[in-house]
């Protein structure tokens, strides 16, 4: 599925918000995350499920 992280477009072969998080080894105590401009808590981060078009935007807390 194509996502948009931080104004990049990407394939991503996986399904959760998780699964892109330690694909790019992103420290989930160090960031916030906002997905289609709605803030993501960090304890749904394993299951919040991406979708094809979604837009995030990953950033340092």
């Amino acid at each position: 599925m194509k996502i948009t992280v931080n104004y990049r477009e990407i394939d991503f072969e996986k399904s959760t918000l998780q699964d892109l998080l330690v694909l790019y080894r992103f420290n989930p105590e160090r960031i916030t995350v906002q997905i289609n401009e709605t803030f993501v808590p960090p304890t749904r981060y394993a299951d919040t499920i991406l979708q094809e078009g979604d837009v995030l935007e990953i950033g340092r807390a």
